[in-house]
């Protein structure tokens, strides 16, 4: 009765050790920039609108992620959430499992959190409360924080705050990118993204624009603005 059961299994079992054996990972490193210069806590730069201003906290969800191959074939990473945080240096290098000896074409990924992922309350991890990009008032995540101090802010203290999310139609935040790898660039070991937030301050006047803290019109816009700030550089 057992007499050929062990040929399929076999099979299967030899199935699944090459798959496996196909899977590898491949590490993403995020740099995170003011133009050409790396973004320092309290270092000054100036915008194209002359504001002159320093970052104190960049904060930001990724998730979602997939790898396209020259060949079409996709990886694809879900209900996985990545923080980056400027007090963290090592949360700006992440690994995705990587398909073996094939060529990226293009890496896609969200910037925030599903709205699905938002109604199930508070969790752990990278989505646990402690780490300031939940709002508890509202029960929602904080996609992007983007936190410091200009002399063009007439604040307390010269502070701008932007605080970027919101989960619910008409003012969804959950925002898609797209990067092409380029063939001559494509890394064999690890991958370098740059996130650029002199595109985000060139876009905006601090005088006039310094705070926004919760889901609306202009958080839409600047979570528009956010797609550009990633690029490979």
């Amino acid at each position: 009765m057992f007499k050929n059961f062990g040929t399929p299994l076999l099979i299967v079992l030899l199935f699944c050790l090459h798959s496996t054996a196909q899977t590898t990972t491949i590490p993403i490193r995020f740099k995170l920039k003011f133009n050409s210069n790396d973004v320092v806590k309290g270092q000054n730069f100036i915008s194209k609108n002359n504001d002159t201003l320093s970052i104190e906290t960049f904060k930001c969800y990724l998730s979602n992620f997939k790898l396209e191959y020259t060949d079409k074939s996709i990886s694809e990473i879900k209900n996985h959430y990545y923080l980056l945080d400027s007090d963290s240096l090592k949360s700006f290098r992440i690994e995705l499992p990587k398909k073996e000896n094939k060529t990226i074409s293009k890496i896609t990924f969200a910037i925030g959190i599903d709205s699905i992922t938002n109604t199930l309350g508070i969790q752990n991890g990278a989505l646990d409360p402690i780490n300031g990009m939940y709002w508890a008032w509202q029960s929602g995540y904080i996609n992007f924080k983007i936190e410091g101090k200009s002399s063009s802010c007439k604040t307390r203290l010269n502070k701008f705050h932007f605080h970027i999310g919101g989960y619910l139609y008409p003012n969804y935040a959950l925002r898609i990118i797209e990067i092409p790898i380029h063939k001559s660039q494509n890394p064999t070991k690890t991958l370098d993204l740059t996130i650029d937030l002199a595109t985000f301050f060139n876009e905006i006047h601090l005088e006039e624009n310094n705070s926004i803290m919760i889901p609306g019109k202009k958080a839409m816009e600047l979570a528009d603005l956010s797609v550009k700030l990633f690029s490979e550089k």
